[in-house]
């Protein structure tokens, strides 16, 4: 699949503020400054997700229009460590009305940084979308900042560590937001999920 429109559409702190348009929605998340705006960017060829280096930039759900088909849905960070137990409880209500509520929600992937070990709030956050039987995936990023030998013992540690816990792993998929790698990965997956959901 090509992404040949991409546009902002709206964005929403509860999930009566949607767009009005239903469409599917895949939806992208994990902990502050992961790279999810640079790889949002990435997939859709544009500058629509604004990115910075400063973590909790993503405060509110964002719905961008995809080719006029399907919705890639923008979900605030978690784990902003710097930010005020007050803010963090906020972010977390705005994340789990969407998940728990968008009736549209096709597929969750939750981004986790390729160069570090699998932190007990991914392991935790994943565990609570089997409890309650949400579709998800896993993007391990930045994938241009460690060698090949390293990324692939890194990777291979995780999938292990994830398999302590689980009997298979979800999808998985790595990239790189800075030499495009994985993109046509992640879009072919994404497209045969829409079609399959046409002939349904």
């Amino acid at each position: 699949m090509r992404i040949t429109d991409a546009k902002f559409s709206a964005s929403s702190t509860r999930i009566a503020q949607k767009p009005s348009q239903r469409l599917p929605e895949f939806a992208f998340i994990g902990r502050s400054n992961v790279g999810k705006s640079s790889l949002i960017n990435m997939l859709t060829g544009t500058s629509l997700a604004k990115t910075s280096g400063t973590p909790g930039k993503t405060r509110v759900v964002n719905h961008y229009l995809i080719n006029g088909k399907w919705y890639l849905v923008d979900l605030p960070g978690y784990g902003y460590a710097q930010a005020s137990e007050k803010f963090r409880r906020h972010l977390w209500e705005v994340i789990q009305d969407y998940i728990n509520n968008s009736e549209e929600l096709v597929m969750l992937f939750v981004l986790v940084d390729s160069r570090h070990d699998m932190q007990k709030i991914d392991l935790e956050f994943m565990a609570s979308l089997a409890e309650r039987e949400i579709p998800f995936g896993i993007i391990f990023t930045k994938a241009d900042k460690l060698g090949p030998v390293a990324l692939a013992s890194q990777l291979e540690k995780n999938k292990q560590r994830i398999l302590e816990d689980w009997e298979s792993l979800p999808p998985v998929f790595v990239t790189s937001s800075q030499k495009a790698s994985g993109k046509e990965e992640l879009l072919s997956y994404i497209g045969t999920i829409l079609n399959n959901l046409k002939s349904c």
